[in-house]
């Protein structure tokens, strides 16, 4: 005689389900103590990120989390500190404080080893401990700094000079450094500025002079290396250039400091951003930078946009433009 088995029915295995579920809490009502809360970790943000550009892999190291008073007068300085503060509203952003990005951008091309802009440094606009970590931050993104190969600085001032030298020596030490000619003759003789302009001028020469040799100079139109190139952006600084970047059809643009807050520069690049040296020059590079690439929808390395730094820029309305973060478009 064959023995029947029971088959679980879904009443049977609900209810099994149920006394599983309920019995560690049974037992721990049972045991006269309760789990009392973990510790805190604190915030936590990422600190690089990669993606792909054709052939070309690109990662994005974070030098800084700070938040900076603002974004008034920083950007805004021909408005009113109403108007400012009216527009962070309007976007649901804090109105007296915002964190900028600070973002370091290293592109391996399968050839070279290409790093944008270095960070803060040692004494740059944010200094350590807030800012200043690309020097600690690049070996974890997994890139050693004597495979760098060339630094492309896109302007002179401090919080993209600052990382060129840690601890008295080259941060990159195989590396050759390129720089527009007309921002290098700005920044780099001794005795031009006086004031703020010469502090500014100080970093610079601090962090270039004993590299003089390796520098290499570019003008508009100029390749760093095949599939990156110089485009005028003038006005924020006399030589300040953004650069194309092109791998197998994909395209993706550097725009340094043509922005230096997501909202308050695009829906109003006529406002002045106080470190522009030529402030109408510089609204006017900033609107047909914007204007372009809301045109050709590529995406854009923002320097201070918030890190991972990468967007788009979305035509509002005429004159006025908005700032798309990426979210997944690269990772395909």
């Amino acid at each position: 005689m064959t023995k029947s088995v029971d088959t679980p029915n879904r009443r049977t295995v609900l209810s099994t389900m149920a006394a599983l579920t309920a019995a560690p809490l049974a037992m721990s009502s049972l045991s006269g103590f309760a789990q009392g809360a973990a510790a805190k970790l604190g915030a936590a943000q990422p600190r690089h990120w990669r993606y792909k550009i054709g052939q070309f892999e690109m990662t994005v190291i974070s030098d800084s989390e700070a938040f900076i008073p603002g974004p008034f007068p920083i950007i805004g300085a021909n408005a009113t500190e109403a108007e400012v503060q009216a527009l962070m509203r309007e976007n649901l952003l804090p109105e007296t404080s915002y964190q900028a990005g600070f973002s370091p951008t290293v592109i391996n091309t399968g050839r070279e080893i290409v790093l944008f802009d270095t960070g803060n440094g040692e004494n740059g606009f944010v200094p350590r401990p807030a800012g200043g970590w690309l020097a600690e931050g690049i070996a974890p993104a997994g890139i050693k700094p004597e495979d760098v190969d060339i630094v492309v600085i896109s302007h002179g001032h401090p919080d993209h000079i600052g990382g060129v030298m840690n601890g008295g020596k080259p941060l990159f030490p195989n590396a050759r450094y390129a720089i527009g000619q007309i921002e290098y003759d700005y920044w780099a003789p001794d005795g031009k500025h006086t004031g703020e302009l010469e502090k500014l001028a100080a970093v610079f020469r601090a962090n270039t002079k004993g590299l003089a040799e390796r520098f290499t100079f570019l003008k508009p139109g100029e390749d760093v290396v095949p599939g990156i190139t110089a485009v005028e952006a003038y006005g924020h600084t006399p030589g300040h250039l953004n650069f194309r970047i092109v791998s197998e059809g994909k395209e993706i643009y550097f725009w340094g400091d043509c922005a230096h807050h997501q909202v308050a520069s695009l829906a109003r690049p006529d406002w002045h951003c106080v470190f522009d040296i030529d402030k109408e020059q510089g609204a006017a590079t900033r609107k047909r930078v914007y204007d372009m690439l809301a045109t050709e929808r590529i995406p854009v390395i923002g320097y201070h946009m918030p890190f991972p730094s990468i967007g788009y820029v979305e035509r509002a309305t005429p004159g006025v433009y908005r700032w798309l973060a990426h979210t997944y478009q690269l990772n395909l």
